[in-house]
């Protein structure tokens, strides 16, 4: 058996509701655990009392197990199916406090479009996340107003998944990526369809039902034929019908249906279709008229008969043709797809983890190496900095290491924009002041934001692409270190594109005292725990004063690789509330003050550093 895996699917319905994507969660679910793996569920719930509870474990600093966890209430959607403007505090700090506990490989969230549970939990997720899209239409035409915010969340995504073909095209249209289609399964009819029985559920919206009924009006009273509409709302007071038409028609509650007859309608008009529906009737045998829409055409063209939404005449005609030609019905129920069953759903789903575990990094590193190291003395190190060799900053190579020196700085790595010359220069000089410099160079790809290299020999030109860089830094024996990586006031690489590196990703990251915005620096922690990526740290100071803000307490190293082991050892040490004042002097050094009074304050600092060495 493979490795088992922690998986959390999170629905965004409350579960005790009978929805497609409940359906898709539970039946997946169930065959992952049968396979070995520990899976829980989270979402909403009608039952207030086990939510309070769920809280209550979370306060006294328990974690509570599954496999469902009931994370918010179930509150009824406002007037016009609307969604909320926003998840309740306390669901979404439930969210966060349970992630935060549960130890995970594997978040998969369903229809993450905020506000929603799923959403929530895609914000806040430490493990590898998989999102699955069902039939969201309308919903991503809700999201263009939010647009920006609704693709930096999906940026969390690691991999996407879209329920149908039509689903998948929808989406990239709107938010481009790479969407796999796994589709749902559904369980093969253990009874032979009742011949001339049309069958309706209304699982779709009202006008459905409506296009529906009025459709069964012109059907001839000659045909032998009767309807079941699966309901829980009973009929519609505003298609009145004749009483004769009234004798054959049946509306049924879900829990008293029967099985479904020899004609199945989906009368969707494009605003809720169902096509997990679709795909279950056409599996017991029936033979679908459905509305013209792109998620039912892929699965009713060749099985069934199509009609243009909210054409009841059409659908009337159509409905007719089947009645009258047995032939006909059973060629089209002859054409109908294979049964997909939720055992391929489950190892197709199973899969895409499995092949995304597989990109983490080997938290273990080389046990033998660390060994040696170990019995070295403890430096700190600040990985992030400039010189007066970068166009921002003002600082002279001298003063920046006697600063150093005086910070009680081991080793720093000497990162200038573009550049390599100031690292270079601090090398030769280094062993004055008693400070080991790494000769780095944060480099400007052509649109991927912004990678530094650390222990160059040779200056990496800017403007090649991400994946040029990191292969330029690997080419010189170099280490790949992401700096500040969802700052999106820096030149930062997205989501996605970091994905494609991450194999190569030697350290990143995860804290920044000059990132304006501290959630930046936890995303940037969250994207290290999910991958198993070495972390780092560094003042990115652009004025001396700036060193000493952030510290890696780690064992002394020699070369690229010890530091690396050593760094997967370290402590970060971080002093906060100094953002402000080092921003104003780097304004007051490189902005504010006339040149000629920058180099004579530069002649001054060289001075005083060259007697103190």
């Amino acid at each position: 058996m493979e490795e088992p895996l922690a998986i959390a699917h999170v629905s965004p319905f409350a579960w005790e509701d009978e929805h497609e994507v409940n359906t898709y969660v539970r039946e997946v679910a169930g065959r992952l655990r049968d396979r070995g793996h520990r899976v829980l569920v989270l979402a909403p719930s009608r039952d207030g009392a086990a939510v309070r509870a769920v809280r209550e474990l979370l306060r006294r600093g328990a974690v509570p197990d599954g496999p469902f966890i009931p994370v918010s209430e179930a509150l009824p959607l406002p007037a016009g199916g609307r969604a909320r403007a926003a998840l309740p505090v306390d669901a979404a700090r439930t969210v966060e406090e349970l992630l935060g506990a549960l130890e995970l490989d594997v978040v998969h969230v369903h229809e993450p479009f905020a506000p929603s549970v799923a959403s929530t939990a895609l914000r806040h997720s430490r493990a590898l996340n998989v999102g699955t899209f069902h039939a969201p239409a309308e919903r991503v035409v809700a999201t263009q107003v939010a647009r920006k915010l609704t693709k930096l969340v999906f940026g969390r995504l690691d991999a996407r998944h879209a329920a149908w073909p039509a689903t998948a095209e929808l989406l990239d249209r709107f938010f481009p990526a790479d969407y796999a289609v796994v589709r749902p399964g559904a369980a093969a009819g253990t009874a032979e369809p009742r011949s001339g029985e049309i069958t309706f559920v209304e699982q779709e919206e009202r006008a459905a039902l409506r296009t529906f009924l009025r459709s069964l009006r012109g059907l001839p009273l000659d045909l032998d034929w009767h309807a079941t509409v699966v309901s829980a709302r009973g009929p519609s007071a505003s298609t009145p019908l004749r009483a004769e038409l009234r004798e054959r028609i049946a509306f049924v509650a879900p829990a008293e249906a029967p099985a479904p007859g020899a004609i199945a309608v989906l009368a969707s008009d494009g605003e809720r279709p169902a096509p997990a529906l679709l795909q279950r009737l056409i599996a017991q045998g029936s033979v679908p008229i459905a509305s013209r829409l792109p998620v039912y055409e892929e699965l009713a063209q060749d099985a069934g008969l199509l009609f243009e939404p909210r054409d009841a005449e059409t659908l009337g005609a159509q409905l007719e043709r089947l009645l009258r030609d047995p032939e006909l019905l059973a060629s089209r129920r002859a054409e109908a797809p294979p049964v997909r069953t939720w055992d391929a759903v489950a190892a197709d789903v199973l899969a895409a983890y499995e092949g995304l575990v597989a990109r983490r990094h080997d938290p273990a590193g080389d046990p033998h190496l660390w060994r040696r190291l170990r019995p070295r003395r403890t430096i700190d190190v600040d990985l992030h900095m400039h010189t007066d060799h970068s166009h921002d900053c003002a600082t002279p190579v001298e003063h920046l290491l006697a600063t150093a020196r005086d910070q009680g700085l081991g080793a720093i790595a000497i990162t200038d924009h573009n550049e390599i010359s100031g690292a270079l220069e601090a090398a030769e000089k280094a062993e004055r002041f008693g400070v080991k410099v790494i000769v780095a160079e944060e480099v400007k790809t052509a649109t991927q934001g912004e990678v530094i290299g650390l222990f160059l020999r040779e200056k990496i030109p800017r403007g090649l692409t991400l994946r040029e860089t990191v292969d330029a830094i690997k080419g010189q024996g170099g280490l790949v270190y992401v700096p500040h990586p969802f700052d999106r006031m820096h030149a930062v690489p997205d989501y996605e594109h970091l994905q494609t590196i991450v194999a190569d990703v030697d350290a990143i990251e995860v804290y920044n005292p000059r990132v304006a915005i501290g959630s930046f620096n936890e995303e940037a922690e969250r994207f290290a725990a999910k991958y198993r990526l070495v972390r780092g740290a560094g003042s990115d100071s652009h004025v001396a004063a700036g060193l000493g803000t952030v510290r890696i307490r780690m064992r002394d190293f020699d070369g690229p690789e010890e530091f690396l082991e050593s760094l997967r050892h370290a402590e970060i040490h971080t002093k906060s509330g100094t953002l402000l004042y080092v921003q104003a002097l780097k304004f007051l050094e490189t902005k504010a003050t006339p040149a000629g009074a920058r180099r004579a304050r530069r002649e001054r600092r060289v001075r005083r550093a060259t007697r103190k060495a």
